[in-house]
């Protein structure tokens, strides 16, 4: 029987797809770092038009490969149209944000491709219930990308050993407090350069030394984001803290049952009317 990690399993046309869409986001994120000199900072816009359709286009190669089936795009709806729904429960408050267990499990349970999609989907949509459309909405949908992406690529075995049960909850619980708290930096790191203007000892320092800018980012990130970040992570771990057992029997039992890229075979009239009869 297939596991659901040998049915998720990235093809080389999709992986190259997503090496490619990893390096132009990580590009969006780290250029501080890397293209800091004056002339760059407003070209970087240009990276909301590029990155969505790069994103899009992953999800397209992931459809014409048939690692989702139409079964599976369903799931995948639903799924996030329930993420997105959750996101809002959270906003106003400091860092409370529900919607990373639904992401975490699911991506555990589907894999690496799944939650990857999955994360870029339910941001995506999530913008329609929020009006959260805006230059950093691609930096959130490659954020809760990322997150899926590493939820799935977690470990089901070590050794001759399967990882279930008390030992898997603890290693989501561990995984969502890392990814709570790198969803909080990835979003300071787009915001850090237009938020304090130039005239700061935390500003961004355009043509400084990448050193003096990494310094200057840290000190802002702690200073700034502790009181969103530590709220998230203990959410995000509470919930899948008591989640995780009932929704991943759940979840699994849902892609036995529906047989997710199995062949559907359909039985002529005929031959199943006399099966019937003969019964």
């Amino acid at each position: 029987m297939s596991t659901t990690s040998d049915i998720y399993r990235f093809s080389k046309r999709s992986a190259l797809a997503l090496a490619f869409t990893g390096i132009v986001s990580a590009s969006g994120f780290l250029w501080p770092f890397i293209f800091n000199a004056a002339h760059h900072q407003s070209r970087t816009q240009w990276f909301f038009w590029i990155a969505v359709p790069i994103a899009l286009g992953l999800l397209i190669v992931e459809l014409s490969n048939e690692r989702l089936d139409a079964k599976s795009v369903a799931l995948l709806g639903v799924l996030a149209a329930l993420t997105a729904a959750l996101r809002p429960m959270g906003a106003g408050a400091a860092g409370i944000e529900p919607m990373w267990f639904i992401l975490i499990l699911s991506a555990r349970v589907f894999g690496a491709a799944f939650g990857f999609i999955l994360g870029i989907t339910a941001l995506f949509v999530s913008a329609f219930i929020t009006g959260g459309f805006g230059p950093w909405l691609a930096y959130q949908m490659f954020a809760a990308g990322w997150i899926g992406l590493g939820a799935g690529a977690l470990p089901q075995r070590v050794g001759k050993y399967s990882i279930r049960g008390k030992s898997e909850v603890l290693l989501l619980v561990l995984y969502g407090i890392f990814a709570a708290l790198s969803f909080g930096a990835l979003m300071d790191l787009q915001f850090w350069p237009w938020a304090l203007g130039s005239h700061t000892q935390l500003s961004y320092l355009a043509g400084g030394a990448t050193s003096t800018n990494m310094h200057r980012f840290i000190i802002f990130h702690f200073a700034s984001s502790m009181a969103w970040d530590i709220p998230r992570a203990f959410v995000t771990s509470t919930l899948l803290l008591f989640t995780a057992p009932t929704l991943l029997s759940a979840l699994r039992r849902t892609q036995r049952r529906a047989a997710f890229l199995a062949p559907i075979e359909f039985v002529e009239f005929n031959e199943r009317a006399r099966q019937q009869r003969e019964e």
